[in-house]
């Protein structure tokens, strides 16, 4: 790798540590190609993607990032998960790494939040922006179906009441 493609490596690596909503690092010791690809599948499917590359390149792109600190996890193999929603590549590594032992989850940041061990599990731990919005959509639909429920509830209650009149005349 030449020094032009090492600029473009740091330069890409720093945009990626300052758009990204949440940044994990992990050591991936172990993994063969296919468990990384399937890493990178379920990357894919949540809108976040994993990158691979050496620590001292990372180390120059995390400079004058809001994740900084991340520098100091960066030992042996690592690798970087990262999305802009700032749960869903918690969650997925989260998930991956309960269904593969290769893959040791280090840390990450969120935004200037730096994240350790405990900090990525509970940002896993969080609801994904689908899941929010589709709690608040719940919410506002919520009082809807209670009006209607009110509204429909006394023409149910004097069919009942007819009915049940109904069954006792004709048992009379």
């Amino acid at each position: 790798m030449d020094r032009a493609q090492k600029e473009a490596l740091v330069g890409e690596l720093g945009q990626i540590f300052t758009d990204s909503g949440v940044v994990v690092v992990s050591h991936y010791v172990g993994l063969t190609v296919a468990e990384m690809q399937d890493y990178r599948a379920r990357m894919r499917e949540v809108g976040g993607a994993v990158r691979v590359a050496k620590n001292k390149l990372a180390k120059i792109a995390l400079e004058g990032t809001p994740c900084e600190g991340v520098k100091d996890l960066l030992t042996g193999m690592t690798v970087f998960a990262y999305s802009e929603d700032p749960v869903a590549a918690a969650k997925a590594t989260e998930a991956f790494a309960k269904d593969n032992g290769k893959l040791v989850i280090l840390g990450g940041s969120m935004g200037d939040n730096l994240l350790d061990v405990a900090g990525v599990k509970a940002v896993a731990a969080m609801p994904s922006r689908e899941e929010l919005i589709a709690s608040i959509v719940g919410c506002i639909g919520a009082p809807a179906s209670n009006i209607a429920g009110a509204i429909g509830a006394p023409a149910s209650n004097i069919a009942s009441i007819l009915s049940t009149i109904e069954e006792k005349a004709e048992a009379a």
